[in-house]
């Protein structure tokens, strides 16, 4: 008998079978990220999905409600919109230097109570007056809660990167992905709603918000413990924390502004595209939920690819380049009708997701690296407060342009993220693990 030949080597893993073990190995990260970031961060998380739902279940809608129900300008609801905005980012500061004055708890407890009043009372307002007062309740609630629940999620994640070696993007992109899973189910959920009338979404939204409220009341710490130790070595802060002029702070400040100008567009631009494609709004919520469904699929590879190999300053800067591309692609697709008209949408939603998945988490994960600890919360809210002024000094010009036919009003809004490129801050320290 002839002696064996060589055994012949196993056949390469199928592309399924690829894909099934990347998956389970994002998933077991995953589980040893929500397991080390600590019981803190967890129900800061869970409370960010809660809030999202009842936030994401109404406000989607409030431009269409407001222009056709209520019958009010194209400018008038850009301005109404903008001002919702202002009165949750513009005020982020106000909410940040409380929670550094009186800490997470009561600002958060407070928040959500005014922000079920303020839902509340839009379901019943009917006069112009009215509904531009329980709009800027609504966001004044948020300016109370959201600062605090951020900062206080920043400071967690430095203590996860000084225990783990772990980039603290890490945390807060599952702080991150919390909230989208809850703008994903919030606009379905509205959709639903919506079915017995605005009035309903909003009184839903406000119930939800109390038990939001019950949550924190009986779990949150009096008094969050606090990261110590030196931070890992590639994640060194750049020297000595600067203060609120710092010009890399305020750099910082400026790119986060544009981001958040172009993201507002998903409450202005794109009802109104979905509106001219298909003459309804019914595709709106789920836009919505693509754009949250996407953001959780790709927002920990962004990540973890940034960490490897891009410089804080280059995440950034690459989210908002995905963005200006979301905008000249929406212009670009305008005249194919392919996807019953909704492409130009699709593609605006899917690269200003990518964009949002990289600068949201990198610029949160920058500010402990500009600012003292003990001015952290002031930092987080001022950083958003810019951005709602931003938001709020181009919400009616944003609605004007609109109104003008074809490509030009998204070529225009393109320009906004290119300049935050521009305006994002140099000199970054880390370019392993760091973004």
């Amino acid at each position: 008998m002839s002696p064996a030949g060589p055994a012949s080597p196993p056949p390469p893993p199928s592309a399924a079978a690829r894909v099934a073990d990347r998956a389970r190995t994002r998933m077991a990260e995953w589980r040893s990220d929500v397991h080390d970031a600590g019981p803190l961060v967890r129900l800061l998380a869970s409370t960010q999905f809660a809030f999202n739902i009842g936030f994401f279940a109404v406000v989607p809608y409030l431009a269409v409600h407001l222009g056709q129900t209520l019958g009010l300008a194209g400018w008038l609801v850009g301005l109404v919109l903008g001002l919702r905005t202002f009165s949750q980012q513009g005020l982020f500061a106000v909410g940040g230097a409380l929670t550094d004055r009186f800490g997470v708890r009561p600002v958060v407890l407070t928040g959500c109570v005014l922000r079920a009043a303020g839902f509340a009372w839009l379901a019943v307002a009917q006069a112009t007056a009215g509904v531009i007062a329980s709009v800027l309740l609504i966001g004044f609630a948020a300016a109370l809660f959201s600062p605090a629940v951020e900062t206080e999620a920043a400071r967690q994640a430095v203590g996860y990167e000084r225990r783990t070696g772990r980039p603290r993007t890490r945390v807060l992109g599952l702080f991150s992905a919390a909230g989208q899973a809850g703008t994903l189910i919030g606009p379905v959920l509205g959709s639903l709603l919506l079915l017995g009338g605005f009035r309903t979404a909003c009184l839903a939204g406000a119930a939800l918000f109390m038990l939001v409220w019950f949550g924190h009341l009986r779990l949150l710490p009096e008094e969050p413990p606090r990261p110590d130790g030196p931070a890992p070595g590639p994640q060194r802060p750049q020297g000595r924390p600067s203060g609120l002029l710092d010009r890399r702070f305020l750099g910082l400040c400026a790119a986060y502004s544009s981001y958040l100008v172009a993201y507002n567009q998903l409450y202005l631009a794109l009802p109104q595209e979905v509106e001219r494609a298909t003459g309804s709004q019914a595709a709106l919520g789920w836009l919505l939920a693509l754009a949250s469904a996407f953001y959780l699929i790709v927002q920990m590879p962004l990540l973890n690819w940034a960490s490897r190999r891009l410089t804080r300053r280059g995440a950034v800067r690459a989210g908002l380049l995905l963005i200006a591309v979301g905008f000249v692609g929406a212009a670009v697709l305008l005249p194919v009708e392919a996807a019953g008209g909704l492409l130009p949408s699709v593609a605006f939603v899917l690269l200003l997701t990518a964009g949002q998945a990289l600068v949201v988490p990198t610029a949160r994960a920058w500010l402990p690296d500009l600012v003292a600890d003990r001015r952290l919360g002031l930092a987080n809210g001022t950083m958003s407060s810019v951005a709602g002024l931003a938001v709020l000094a181009c919400g009616a010009p944003a609605g004007a342009l609109l109104s003008a036919p074809g490509a030009v009003p998204w070529l225009v809004l393109a320009v906004l993220p290119l300049l935050g490129c521009l305006a994002a801050p140099g000199r970054p320290e880390v370019r392993r693990g760091g973004s």
